[in-house]
């Protein structure tokens, strides 16, 4: 998995009255939690926009004035009306511990579905993985070359090496749906 680098200025007073000033100054409130402390930190904002708008999920390498932190992005706070990001928290990576992450989906192949007029649509964008830092991929492929007319791919219906799948089983992957022009061209097979 890929590691984005992000500088920091660490933030010994907090409040919204500091918060609203540093987000004035061009900055983002940040935390990162575990491992048994909490660090408080602002960051510039156009530093985390290729972490922010992004389908990519990564690991982030932190220097807060010198000190190195590695962390994953847990939650990030928008403004209600002008999706100006607000406050970010992080989690630690701790090394040899599994870290839970929301991981892309990318579809590989063409689907007999697809071939034969279906529609294949993805309902689930980002899986939510576990599983140690080295054995993280950039996507999880999901061969869909063998999905039938009308069929799905369930999260239970997938395993990989060194990842546990936190997603439920029953979610839907993807599904190659029915159009008008499959039913057509079944009908006519019919008679």
């Amino acid at each position: 998995m890929e590691t984005i680098k992000i500088a920091g200025v660490k933030r010994n007073v907090f409040g919204k009255k500091e918060s609203k000033a540093i987000r004035k100054a061009g900055q983002v409130p940040c935390v990162i939690y575990g491992n048994g402390e909490t660090i408080h930190f602002s960051v510039d904002a156009k530093a985390l926009k290729p972490l922010i708008f992004t389908p990519q999920s990564y690991l982030i390498e932190f220097d807060v004035e010198g000190k190195k932190e590695m962390g994953v992005m847990r939650e990030v706070q928008y403004h209600p009306v002008t999706d100006e990001i607000l406050h970010i928290d992080f989690y630690h990576i701790i090394p040899g511990k599994p870290i839970a992450i929301d991981i892309p989906v990318k579809l590989t192949g063409v689907a007999e579905g697809v071939k034969l007029g279906g529609k294949l649509s993805l309902s689930k964008r980002k899986l939510r993985v576990s599983g140690d830092m080295e054995h993280l991929p950039d996507a999880i492929e999901i061969d869909v070359t063998n999905l039938g007319l009308g069929k799905s791919i369930f999260v239970g219906d997938l395993k990989y090496d060194n990842l546990t799948l936190l997603t439920p089983a029953t979610t839907a992957v993807c599904a190659v749906k029915m159009t008008r022009a499959a039913r057509g061209a079944q009908t006519a097979e019919g008679k």
